[in-house]
This record gives C-alpha cells, structure tokens and sequence, in this order.
C-alpha cells in the first residue's frame, strides 16, 4: 500500500493479507437498522474486527453518528486492536458504503495509512478469496495516538460562509429528496436542499459491481454534477455517511474536501436555515 490512492484493491489486499502490521475492520451499517454485526458474524475477511459506526461515534447528542471525541476515538480503537501508524483497510458488506465513513473518520483522528477496500466484502467472496466464519477474533489492545486533521470537517457554520461566498457544497443524497420530491427517512426534517448546493447522489461514483469509479469517468461524475475540481469543496448527505463517499472519489481524484459531519439530519431539522425545494 505505497501509492497515493485512498482505496486498495482485492488483489492488492491478498497479497499483504499476511503482513503482521495490517489491520481489516469491517465497517458495515445499515440505514434500514439492518443488523450490520450480525453479518460480521456470519462472515469476515480474515483476522478482521468490527468498527461498529453507532458505538464509534459521539454518544451525546441529538445528531446521527456525530464524530467523538478524539479521546474517545483513540480508546474504542486502542479497544480494537488498532493504532494510529498501523497499516488499516476498511471495508463493508456492499461495496463502497459505510467504509467510506470509517475512512473519514479515521483520516480526521489522524491515522497515517488507511484504505478502503473497493467493491467490499461482495467483491472479495466473488473471487473467491478467504473468508473467516464463527466466533470473532479478540484483538490485543493497541494505544491509538490521535493526531485530529480538523480542516477536514465542517460545522453548520462553515457550511453557511461557504454557502454565502457562492462556494461548493456537494449533497450526496438521492434526486429526489435533494429536490423535495420524496420524504426524509428520519422523521422531523425538512424535504429539500441547501440554496446554493449541488447534488451528486454518491451511486454516481461507483460502478455497477460496487466498485469505484476511476480516472476520467470519475472526474466526469463530479463535473456532470457541475462540481470545479479546481475549487474547494465541503461534501454533505443525509448524516454524513454517504458524504463521506463523496469525499473518498475526491480523494481518489487527488482533491481535498471537508465533509459536513451534521449534514441534512442538522440542517433539514433546524428553524434557523433556509431549506430549497423544487
């Protein structure tokens, strides 16, 4: 894992499988409520342990899987096994999904190589690669040394300057809730979008096997959507998973991002912002 990409193949993965500073975590969530451990359980890739987004995330609160603390990510994962320098893949049980979230989270605590996985656990059991079943590994604990990268997120404020200077904010949900046409799935928000902001639903950036996008048909995705990749942008979904699939492609394409952590769950449920539908 020495090139820049954020993402790392199956074979490129098999191939360090065995390397003793390699960590898998299986990142699956569902949006559905689905239970994401008990498909962990049923099956893993090898040695792999489970990220769990809920219990990873800030536990105060009245948003949706805010980022913690870094004190309080640092102990969840030294809990896991992991340290910051270890050499991290992370990846979920339908392609490129909620192991975009756990690679965000992960690069804003400061973690020094981690990638995901591209086309996920899908991808690996139709290779027929090494799958692991029964009970879970217990991993020795690690001391994770958070280093935050905090210019890699964005607040309600930052979004409104953004906003207001005619800046990026590139939405990763469906057409139709960005366009108010379909209800929010959380109960509470308000249908629409943000004056201003571009929609990308994030299956634009991947391909039909669950992988990612490369090269100049992901740059087309971003550019069709009407993004400059030569400007800022902040990604922003329904509460910050899907964004974060966003700002993987970024990545992948060599740009930064911030990504709006409160997304629509903060800005759809609030009195004070201005909500766009058409």
């Amino acid at each position: 894992m020495t090139d820049a990409s954020p993402l790392i193949s199956t074979a490129a993965l098999a191939a360090v499988i065995d390397a003793p500073e390699l960590r898998l975590i299986d990142a699956s969530w569902h949006l559905d409520g689905r239970d994401a451990r008990a498909d962990y359980r049923d099956a893993r890739l090898p040695g792999a342990v489970f990220f769990d987004l809920e219990a990873s995330s800030e536990q105060a609160g009245d948003l949706p899987h805010m980022l913690p603390t870094p004190g309080a990510f640092a102990r969840r994962m030294g809990g896991l096994g992991i340290a910051a320098d270890d050499r991290i893949v992370v990846y979920d049980t339908v392609g490129v999904r909620s192991a975009a979230r756990a690679w965000w989270m992960f690069r804003v605590m400061g973690a020094a190589d981690v990638r995901v996985l591209d086309g996920g656990l899908p991808k690996w059991r139709a290779e027929g690669r090494a799958i692991e079943f029964g009970p879970p590994p217990t991993p020795r604990p690690a001391v994770f040394t958070p280093r935050p990268q905090p210019e890699q997120v964005a607040d309600l404020e930052t979004v409104r300057r953004v906003l207001a200077d005619g800046g990026q904010v590139l939405d990763a949900r469906a057409a139709d809730r960005f366009l108010g046409r379909a209800p929010e799935p959380r109960a509470g928000l308000r249908p629409g979008h943000m004056p201003g902001a571009l929609n990308l639903p994030f299956p634009g950036v991947l391909n039909a096997d669950g992988t990612m996008k490369r090269g100049a048909a992901l740059e087309q995705a971003f550019e069709a959507a009407g993004v400059d990749l030569d400007r800022p942008v902040v990604t922003t979904c329904g509460s910050g998973v899907t964004a974060a699939i966003l700002s993987l492609g970024l990545a992948e394409l060599g740009r930064p991002s911030r990504l709006y952590d409160g997304s629509w769950a903060e800005w759809g449920g609030r009195a004070d912002t201005i909500v766009k539908a058409r």
